[in-house]
């Protein structure tokens, strides 16, 4: 039978079957999907495949293109740096065989770059001196590839390696914290003997394999056919940069001029010659000099390669006398409607904080005031005018006054007054934590004598070293904890601090009396969009190829305006021993803003590092000089706590005023030493966490008071504060003990600060009550922003 009537079997019966497959013939054929389960598991299983195979074309593609910009004949010279592992490590000799195999017919002294025909690769050789860390670190951010250079003979005692010494230990914290791009490690002065250089080379590769990483090789050095077949590997070898280095485009130069500027006295035009790597930089973009600063460009040329891989082009190239004298392929000349502006602070209104003209309501309500005020009678000397007794204040006012005072709680600020003889400039913010004894670290310019490089004698430098070193044990055996002055009143000494009911809970205004450095940065309404807009745009920049950039790979000359005479020069003498980078700017890098750093003091560095001492901040490319101040990380929190000493063995947060950066990079703080004019050693390690300028950071101090007489809940207390007045400002804020008791002031006793406090269970005669108050801290603005400046 055929049509509808045909037959229609029983599915076989399942336990395992869904309610709709059970359901399936009560549906009509037409709503039926037509394509047959089979059909469709195996388009699903094609996409699956046509997928993978795609993902796969577009990884060999992207590889491709990375193996043809890092090793092709458009790409920079690869950057390999000598660092020897020890002072015994001799880094001439390996230079001088290293470019002699390469470069048979010679090489330029001041700048070793060589082009090798038969390697079909070209290098820049730089050796590290052992000793100089701030070299050493310019270095290692234009590296390559790092080869550490140790000697089979040499013995450190002392240090985690016989063939590493303390400085090389230290050398190497400091690399892993920059980010360590490819490694290889160079052996030395092995044994003639064939045995025994094997036993030597085996037993120098296993001490030294726990430091390096894991595919980092290990090749003898000392023959030119060892140093042959380690440059043949090492041409194939695909090289790893840290990724902060691969989001900006940067120019390690080759050659440093100045050429000074008759029309503005003082400032001159910085010349930087060499290859523009990582990325395309455009002529519109602003660049940081490292040390120096961020400028703009007023021009920017592409020069012909001096160092080309083909011979004859090469031999054209060591004909011409000098590398400058190379000829200009293309100008490039920044578009006034393109080019970001120099903008770091901004400039606030002096008249944004005033009142509008007052409306006629407004008027009105004041006149009646006014009015009601004469009619007051008051009782006035005889003779006395209306002029005269608009100055004589009622002892009613005062009453009033001073219950208005009373009433505002906890927040005083400089209108609060009433106390003869005493000058308001005493109670400043500068002077919040000089009065107390174990508060002796201070936010003053005062106590931090050392810092400001003032000509001390030998013996008044170890005593102000011996008071930091004893300020920094007190804080770490009684941290916050300050006395009550005895010659002010706490309620004075203590006016910008409030008591708060619980530290992660309780609210506080974070644009609430903002100091004045607030008006001249930057803030973004979302910093992490903005981060990936203006990363997305340098990316789409740098794929676009427009005629105002110049591609990575390409021998350029900067010229680089506004730069600041001494500076030049200063740039131009370094340039002989150390690398001076360039680094192009992302949008907003030059505005200065409120950054958040996570740090931690290094094993090396013993002395103590107070909140607000002036470091060397190497930021990525970039450093400045910043007086941090240091803070808890508090998860579940809004509010951190900021600590007076950094210390050892665990991170915390330095927020400073700096120029924006985006995360992520890396941190290196150096600080100076003092009075000795030795070069600045590492203090702390660390990376840019975020920028926030709303981030709470809160100063805790803790008064403490003394159980006198107890009576099961009740104790009266004396030496937290002098006198009754301040028991009844302070009387608000909830107390505690170091036993866990919590409780409030009832009321004060006797006329020397005594008070009564109530507890919430049986208090012990030999427990310290405790009153914790905060105020919110901020960085100190830097006074010099560059360390140039001081060099």
């Amino acid at each position: 039978m055929g049509g509808s009537r045909a037959q229609v079997n029983k599915q076989h019966k399942t336990r395992f079957a869904s309610k709709s497959s059970r359901n399936l013939h009560k549906t009509s054929e037409k709503s039926r999907i037509g394509k047959t389960e089979r059909n469709v598991a195996k388009g699903a299983r094609a996409a699956r495949l046509q997928r993978s195979k795609m993902l796969r074309e577009q990884k060999r593609a992207a590889l491709l293109k990375e193996k043809r910009a890092s090793s092709g004949s458009a790409s920079p010279p690869r950057v390999i740096v000598l660092f020897g592992l020890s002072a015994d490590a001799n880094l001439n000799s390996l230079a001088e065989d290293l470019l002699s195999l390469l470069s048979p017919q010679g090489y330029e002294p001041a700048f070793p770059t060589v082009a090798s025909p038969e390697y079909k690769l070209r290098t820049t050789v730089l050796k590290a001196p052992h000793g100089d860390l701030p070299t050493c670190m310019e270095m290692a951010k234009v590296a390559d590839l790092v080869a550490f250079v140790a000697s089979a003979s040499s013995s450190c005692e002392g240090s985690t390696s016989d063939y590493i010494d303390s400085f090389g230990s230290q050398y190497l914290s400091v690399f892993r914290s920059l980010g360590l791009p490819s490694t290889v490690v160079l052996i030395r002065d092995l044994p003639a003997d064939m045995k025994r250089r094997h036993d030597s080379k085996k037993i120098c590769t296993s001490s030294l394999a726990s430091e390096f990483p894991e595919d980092c090789k290990y090749y003898p050095a000392d023959t030119k056919d060892e140093l042959h077949k380690f440059m043949w590997l090492f041409k194939e070898q695909r090289l790893s940069i840290p990724h902060w280095r691969s989001q900006r485009a940067y120019l390690m130069a080759q050659k440093v001029d100045m050429v000074a500027d008759d029309s503005n006295l003082g400032k001159c035009t910085l010349l930087l010659t060499g290859y523009i790597r990582a990325r395309s930089l455009s002529v519109n973009q602003l660049v940081h000099v490292s040390g120096a600063g961020d400028f703009q460009l007023s021009k920017m040329e592409i020069l012909k390669d001096p160092f080309p891989l083909n011979a004859r082009k090469e031999q054209d190239a060591m004909d011409s006398d000098e590398v400058g004298d190379a000829e200009v392929l293309r100008s490039l000349v920044p578009d006034p409607l393109k080019q970001e502006a120099l903008l770091v602070e901004n400039v606030p209104d002096p008249l944004a904080g005033e009142q509008t003209w007052p409306t006629e309501a407004e008027m009105a309500e004041a006149e009646q005031s006014q009015k009601q005020k004469k009619k007051k009678k008051r009782a006035l000397p005889r003779g006395t005018s209306e002029y005269q007794a608009a100055w004589i204040v009622d002892d009613t006012d005062e009453e009033e006054s001073s219950t208005d005072d009373e009433a505002d709680g906890m927040i005083l600020d400089e209108r609060d007054g009433g106390y003869p003889g005493q000058d308001d400039n005493n109670y400043s913010d500068e002077s919040d934590d000089q009065a107390s004894i174990r508060d002796s670290d201070g936010e003053t310019d005062v106590d931090s004598v050392m810092m400001e490089g003032e000509n001390l004698t030998k013996e008044q430098l170890e005593n102000e070293i011996r008071k930091i070193k004893q300020a920094h044990a007190d804080d770490e055996e009684f941290p916050d904890e300050v006395d009550t002055p005895l010659d002010i009143p706490a309620r004075k000494r203590f006016a910008k601090y409030r008591g708060l009911k619980s530290f992660r809970t309780s609210s506080w205004d974070p644009k609430e009396s903002l100091p004045a450095e607030y008006a001249r940065i930057f803030a973004f309404d979302n910093f992490n969009r903005t981060q990936k807009n203006v990363l997305a745009k340098a990316l789409g920049m740098d794929q676009e190829n427009s005629d105002d950039c110049a591609t990575a790979g390409s021998y350029a000359r900067l010229y680089i305006t506004e730069v600041p005479a001494s500076v030049a020069s200063k740039l131009c003498m370094h340039a002989k021993t150390i690398p001076v980078v360039a680094c192009g700017l992302l949008q907003h890098e030059s505005k200065m803003s409120v950054l958040h750093f996570s740090i931690k003091k290094h094993d090396t560095f013993s002395a103590p590092i107070k909140s607000k001492d002036e470091l060397i901040f190497h930021v990525g490319f970039r450093q400045f000089i910043a007086r941090p101040i240091y803070s808890t990380d508090n998860m579940n929190s809004n509010k951190h706590k900021m600590e007076r000493f950094l210390h050892p063995g665990r991170f915390s947060m330095a927020s400073i005023y700096a120029p924006i950066s985006f995360p992520p990079l890396p941190l290196i703080a150096l600080k100076s030493s003092e009075g000795v004019a030795a070069p600045p050693t590492v203090a702390a390690v660390g990376a840019l966490k975020c920028i926030d300028p709303d981030r709470i950071i809160l100063k805790k101090i803790t008064l403490t008071g003394y159980p006198q007489r107890v009576s099961k809940l009740k104790a009266s207390v004396r030496y937290m504060f002098h006198n009754p007045e301040d028991v009844k400002w302070f009387k608000p804020v909830e107390v505690w003990t170091k036993c866990g008791r919590r409780g409030r002031i009832k009321e004060p006793l006797g006329t020397h600060g005594a008070l009564k406090c109530i507890f919430n269970g049986v208090l012990q005669q030999s427990d310290t009550v405790c009153m914790s108050l905060y105020k919110r801290a901020y960085p100190k603005w830097p006074e010099h922003r560059f360390p140039i400046l001081d060099a």
